[in-house]
């Protein structure tokens, strides 16, 4: 077998080996359910999960009861879009959102919209950014909640996010921000920041799948939320379900990785990034960055190589694991939200491939990606049938 190169580190990343080995006892040794509080078992699991919450408060400068453990960003999203919808829907019934979100903020909104809610949905400019006027235009006095994505999981594009939740603040509008992306790759200190929620996932930084936090601020004006999944009342109530103990742990750990190497590991991956699009740049006509040429976060590159259809790319670079820029290999033929939303053309769209970079890519794999991914491209540009038309950028 081909050995293969991952860089699809948006989608989800290996579990780093220091986070597994924190996690094997609690399968094993430490089983007990941290709800049963009769005996041992229990007591050291609920030990395991308060220390793990305690250490990912410090991570975000929170306090540790403002940390919900769900099963990961997607349910996070809900329960903070619903959840609000639900409990500050005698206020108000408006919702102000970004064309370019995760699809379960956008699902969960067109979810509310279909019950009675009125969703605002923002453009954003050539480079994916929030036009800061455009939103406070939209906001209104029946608005509730704004939420932007701090980093977007296509193009790379870090959103003004402080200056959005001041909006926010201001305005007494609750904000959420779909963190995803953005933990552990840059600092993130809640306590001096005026955002009201946050979610994230382990699987995109080394952790495990299955474990996700909602940050909920608990001081003044406390935010309140109507849980979405009743049951034995766990989380304060607000996320019920027997937790996952052995992924609580690793999540911590996997941030604790995070907090000790993000300077180190956000140049390296920086400097093969800025490699490649550089190579590609030189070495290829019609390649086009797509997102924020500097506000980004450091281990994206999405890139359209014109006259290149993104599946054909994706099924030449056979060892190579990357992902398309367009959704039209998948059930929506129609391309990436995200691209459309950005106003580039069909031959961008469509030609546009993501590179995630990761902590256990190597210089020599970045090296051969790039040439490999120039050989290819040089290759299908000769068979294309669209290399000698004129096409809008």
């Amino acid at each position: 077998m081909m050995k293969m190169i991952y860089m699809d580190n948006h989608a989800t990343t290996q579990i780093d080996p220091r986070v597994l080995e924190v996690m094997l006892p609690y399968f094993t040794e430490h089983y007990g359910n941290p709800a049963s509080r009769q005996h041992r078992f229990g007591w050291v699991a609920e030990e395991a999960v308060e220390a793990a919450r305690n250490k990912i408060a410090k991570f975000l400068n929170a306090e540790p009861n403002e940390i919900i453990f769900t099963s990961g960003a997607t349910e996070s999203n809900n329960l903070a879009i619903k959840g609000i919808a639900e409990a500050y829907a005698y206020k108000g019934r408006h919702i102000i959102t970004v064309a370019t979100e995760h699809k379960s903020v956008l699902d969960s909104c067109d979810h509310l919209s279909k019950a009675g809610f009125k969703i605002s949905y923002l453009p954003v400019d050539q480079y994916g950014l929030v036009d800061l006027n455009i939103l406070e235009r939209e906001i209104n006095s029946d608005t509730i909640l704004i939420s932007v994505m701090y980093a977007n999981n296509e193009i790379g594009t870090i959103q003004n996010i402080n200056e959005i939740a001041k909006i926010s603040t201001e305005r007494n509008i609750i904000f959420h921000t779909d963190a995803t992306q953005a933990v552990g790759k840059l600092k993130i200190d809640l306590k001096n920041s005026q955002i009201d929620l946050l979610s994230f996932s382990g699987h995109k930084i080394y952790g495990p799948k299955g474990i996700g936090v909602l940050y909920i601020k608990n001081k003044s004006p406390k935010v309140k939320l109507i849980p979405q999944m009743d049951g034995g009342g766990h989380e304060r109530g607000l996320r019920s379900g027997t937790l996952n103990v052995p992924a609580i742990v690793g999540l911590a750990k996997a941030l604790e990785l995070c907090d000790q190497f993000m300077d180190e590991e956000n140049k390296r991956l920086s400097e093969f990034r800025n490699k490649m699009q550089t190579e590609f740049l030189a070495n290829l006509e019609n390649v086009f960055l797509n997102g924020h040429p500097s506000q980004r976060i450091p281990n994206n590159l999405n890139i359209s190589f014109l006259h290149v259809e993104d599946t054909a790319l994706i099924m030449a670079l056979k060892d190579i694991a990357v992902s398309s820029g367009s959704a039209c290999s998948t059930a929506n033929a129609q391309g990436s939200h995200v691209l459309k939303a950005l106003r580039l053309s069909d031959s961008r769209i469509h030609s546009a491939i993501r590179f995630g970079l990761g902590r256990f890519n190597t210089a020599e794999e970045v090296d051969y990606v790039i040439d490999k991914v120039i050989v290819e491209v040089k290759k299908l540009r000769k068979l294309s049938f669209f290399k000698n038309k004129k096409v809008e950028l």
